[in-house]
């Protein structure tokens, strides 16, 4: 009984409940040490009366149960499930629902969540809209949730994503309050935000010339769709960061490495022998079990997408020592690696380090948007610092990493945007800024929308008072003093000289609402991705006969650990 009740426990770990047992007397057997016999050790007998859970807290943990680990809704007619829930106290009378009205009081959860969750958002001004919404209260606390996770039938063309986005900006209320889009790289995503948003709205992250993929669009498809052409509006796209440093790390750095005929040769051989030990690891259990006994450690298999696997994957393979992994190679029949593949790869992952914790930084939950001009800052830095260690096999490969930066982020290192956004940051300020122009030009910046901050929470006097009645008179009539004019030199002066907390900034509230409004954003699309990795853990082979609807309320239910009101925890698990 105890093992059964600890299971239920650990399964419903995270959620709030009250205790269940409550302690009437504590009796202690009295010891007389005159009395005849043993002596009679002192002892505490606790009287434990089982409170009992009623039939609405037990569908709530239940439900709690069911959509944190992602079950199936049939979980509550498993025998053996419903034996371990006969095992909890509860009210007489109280059974747990079988499959058909659980779905139903999940469908009514959904709708509270849904209600909450639309509520919470109206109290907001600005948002970064992806499917997941993020938002930044007044607490400076970020907060974070997912509104849709939509299957779209038919061609993903740039007017059906568009009106998509449009649509769930319309079910949460969220017109004129979006800050900006974060979507990857794809062409059909970057067309409906260039088409959909008006001139002056443009993001200036949308003129950059990116090769982009070439769409094909059904012509039928779109002459029989209906048109949207000027009643959908989107706001600023900002690219995601994590998939162009991706696309630096693969595509730039293998065009340069096969563009010489003396590292394409090292290249290529080294990554194909990866290649082939890979391989061999993952699909056969003598060699993988080879692996493990040489290395004591897995290797690690590369994937498409995740972007530091290859990075990762090579790295695995290096912490085995040269005269360790050759033999290993002979015993798998793979060819063994060379000095000069060896150092190649060596110096492959050295270049590529500075690349790669600066994915890992960006796609951060908590990570603003003012992290990004810093970190392209940092990481062209220490990617050049890299020359001197470097062979000629690898000695051009930080130039053309640090080119390629600046030619992909070309508008994203000249944006008022990013600027405003780092320079609010505490932790940044000016400090990533390398020379003392550019330091008093983003100061300046900063200036100049603490002004319009400032002009636009000006229109309403504070000094307003309500007049007198005719019959009464203002025995205390003086003349009001004269408030001390606001100074944006001096609060960004301040700002500047002061800590590094966050929490200064509450004490500069022109400076914060400049933060609030520029670093909403996320850099990273990475937060959508968790969410369509997360899905495919609910869409589960044993789970295929789920609707879509049903799919997308039980996912939203799980990536935003809430139920309602069940749990105590708010959206992004933070307090509003």
């Amino acid at each position: 009984m105890e093992r059964d009740r600890e299971h239920v426990r650990s399964a419903f770990d995270g959620w709030k409940y009250r205790h269940y047992f409550q302690f009437d007397s504590v009796k202690t057997a009295n010891v007389d040490s005159t009395s005849d016999g043993p002596t009679a050790s002192k002892q505490v007998k606790i009287d434990i009366k089982p409170a009992g859970l009623g039939a609405a807290e037990l569908k709530k943990l239940v439900a709690g149960y069911v959509v944190e680990e992602m079950l199936p809704i049939s979980t509550v007619d498993s025998e053996s499930f419903r034996r371990i829930i006969d095992k909890i106290p509860i009210k007489s009378g109280v059974r747990l629902p079988q499959r058909k009205s659980f779905s139903e009081y999940l469908e009514r959860e959904y709708d509270i969540m849904n209600s909450y969750l639309k509520a919470t958002l109206e109290e907001g001004k600005t948002f970064f809209l992806g499917v997941t919404v993020h938002w930044i209260n007044s607490t400076l606390q970020r907060n974070k949730a997912a509104l849709a996770c939509k299957r779209i039938k038919g061609s993903h063309t740039f007017d059906v994503i568009g009106a998509e986005i449009e649509e769930i900006h319309s079910t949460y209320g969220l017109h004129g309050k979006v800050v900006a889009t974060v979507a990857d790289n794809a062409s059909n995503f970057a067309k409906a935000f260039r088409v959909y948003q008006s001139c002056d709205l443009e993001s200036e992250s949308e003129k950059e010339d990116d090769e982009e993929e070439p769409t094909f669009t059904d012509v039928i498809n779109v002459l029989s769709a209906p048109s949207t052409e000027g009643q959908v509006s989107l706001p600023p796209h900002y690219r995601c960061a994590s998939h162009t440093i991706n696309l630096i790390s693969t595509s730039d750095v293998e065009k340069h490495l096969n563009s010489s005929a003396e590292t394409k040769s090292v290249y290529r051989s080294s990554m194909a022998k990866c290649s082939a030990l890979w391989t061999k690891a993952s699909r056969s259990t003598l060699a993988a079990e080879q692996v493990e006994e040489i290395s004591r450690r897995k290797l690690m298999v590369p994937t498409s997408t995740r972007w530091n696997s290859l990075y990762e994957a090579i790295s695995r393979i290096l912490t085995i020592p040269s005269n360790e992994l050759n033999p290993m190679c002979v015993k798998l029949g793979i060819k063994c690696f060379t000095e000069k593949e060896y150092q190649f790869l060596k110096e492959y992952i050295s270049v590529m380090k500075p690349l790669t914790v600066a994915l890992d930084i960006l796609q951060g939950d908590e990570c603003p948007y003012g992290a990004l001009l810093p970190t392209l800052t940092s990481l062209m830095s220490k990617t050049l610092a890299l020359k001197d260690d470097l062979s000629k096999m690898t000695a051009t490969l930080p130039d053309v990493i640090v080119k390629a930066i600046k030619t992909r982020f070309n508008a994203v290192l000249e944006s008022q945007e990013g600027r405003l956004a780092a320079a609010t940051c505490p932790k940044f300020k000016l400090r990533w800024l390398r020379d003392e122009c550019s330091r008093v030009q983003v100061k300046e910046l900063l200036i100049t929308e603490c002004r319009t901050t400032a002009a636009a929470t000006a229109e309403v006097p504070q000094d307003s008072q309500t007049p007198a009645s005719p019959d009464k008179m203002d025995f205390f009539d003086f003349e009001i003093q004269p408030r001390e004019s606001f100074s944006a030199e001096n609060e960004v002066t301040d700002y500047i000289r002061s800590g590094h907390e966050l929490e200064i900034l509450n004490q500069f509230p022109k400076v914060k609402k400049i933060y609030m409004k520029y670093n909403t954003p996320t850099p990273s699309s990475a937060p959508v991705e968790r969410l369509f990795s997360l899905g495919g853990l609910v869409l589960s082979p044993k789970r295929n006969r789920l609707s879509d609807r049903r799919f997308e309320k039980l996912l939203l239910m799980r990536y935003n650990h809430l139920i309602s009101k069940v749990t105590g925890l708010l959206l992004g698990g933070g307090n509003q």
